[in-house]
């Protein structure tokens, strides 16, 4: 998207960076994308908290922004929030999505799609209850990206 990219797809990106004050990722994510092959020296959002779900803390050292929570997808999440202050908490991956919204820990869904086929990894929404509901609150198409947001009903 980034070469393609309107200024309304740079004033979504913005505003989704801006709001959001901590991330929760599965281990997997953290994996495929931590250190010089991925983000670097920090986290997606570089200096942002970061909270790990995983079984099986990594050894070696991290940047300070990774926490590894051992206790599950709602310990993370509220670890999260209490980091995130008045800000959001993003989840990244699939997995953790899967786990945090049927448990009720998701408020909204942005999707951004895309013109690149990736191939491989996990659905997203491939293994949830589909009695959750769902608002659509955004539907945006520019030519580089097509951006959605739903809201949970409750």
């Amino acid at each position: 998207m980034f070469g393609a990219a309107t200024d309304e797809d740079r004033a979504i990106l913005r505003e989704m960076v801006d709001g959001v004050g901590a991330i929760v990722m599965g281990r997997r994510s953290f994996d495929k994308n931590e250190g010089g092959g991925g983000w670097g020296d920090g986290g997606p959002l570089g200096d942002t908290a970061c909270f790990v779900v995983t079984h099986n803390p990594p050894a070696g050292s991290h940047p300070p922004v990774y926490t590894f929570v051992t206790g599950g997808v709602v310990s993370a999440i509220e670890q999260a929030k209490n980091a995130a202050g008045d800000k959001v908490v993003g989840l990244h991956g699939a997995t953790v999505m899967q786990q945090a919204l049927p448990l009720g820990l998701v408020d909204e869904i942005r999707v951004h799609v895309i013109p690149v086929l990736l191939g491989g990894g996990t659905p997203l929404f491939g293994t949830l209850d589909p009695s959750i509901t769902l608002e659509r609150t955004r539907a945006l198409v520019t030519p580089a990206a097509t951006h959605l947001g739903y809201r949970v009903v409750r």
